[in-house]
């Protein structure tokens, strides 16, 4: 439960910073008990800020996915991932639900830094990864695919652009979704495979 209200921040992030990108004006961002999110803006590229939700936080979590691979990776996207949290606490600020959310992730990174060689720390950035990506392919899937919302983003989208219904724009969501998740799966394997290759022995003792 409270790692599907991080993926949720993450989605909602990704809306801002896509909001931000094309000049919107940030009001706030909210984050339900109830796993829901919803990010209030003025102004931006409707293009760009209604499919930056699943595209963004499934392109983060098949980064963190790569990461997970490698521990100095992992560590590196922890710090990341922390930069990300205090910038959506900033606009979710009057939140308690994302307060506690934050603080209480920021004390996982921090022990899972510090024991047994940040070996946790891999495993739970692959598990953030896996489950950024896991979700917004259920949640493209539940809002457009299996049943129409018609305030869902690519609900919107549709009536915005009106080109193609909201079953067609998640059905293209979900293809980019999955190339993302593809994607994080083999750079993680082949570049750190290739890495750990490259490595000298251990000498022995």
């Amino acid at each position: 439960y409270p790692f599907k209200l991080l993926t949720v921040a993450l989605h909602e992030f990704s809306h801002a910073l896509a909001g931000v990108l094309t000049c919107a004006k940030i009001r706030s961002i909210k984050l339900d008990p109830d796993e829901g999110g919803a990010t209030r803006m003025s102004g931006g590229i409707p293009l760009i800020t209604l499919p930056a939700g699943y595209l963004g936080s499934s392109f983060m979590g098949a980064c963190m996915i790569a990461c997970g691979f490698n521990t100095n990776a992992s560590k590196i996207a922890s710090l990341v991932l922390a930069a990300i949290f205090i910038l959506a606490l900033f606009w979710a600020r009057k939140s308690v639900v994302a307060w506690i959310l934050i603080f209480g992730f920021a004390g996982i990174l921090v022990a899972l830094w510090l024991i047994k060689n940040s070996i946790g720390l891999r495993f739970f950035v692959l598990f953030m990864g896996v489950m950024s990506c896991m979700y917004v392919l259920w949640d493209v899937v539940d809002d457009t695919i299996a049943r129409k919302v018609s305030t869902s983003d690519a609900g919107v989208f549709a009536k915005m652009f009106g080109c193609c219904s909201s079953r067609v724009w998640g059905v293209v969501w979900l293809i980019i979704a999955c190339i993302y998740f593809a994607l994080g799966l083999i750079v993680g394997l082949l570049v750190f495979k290739v890495c750990t290759l490259l490595l000298p022995p251990y000498p022995k003792k």
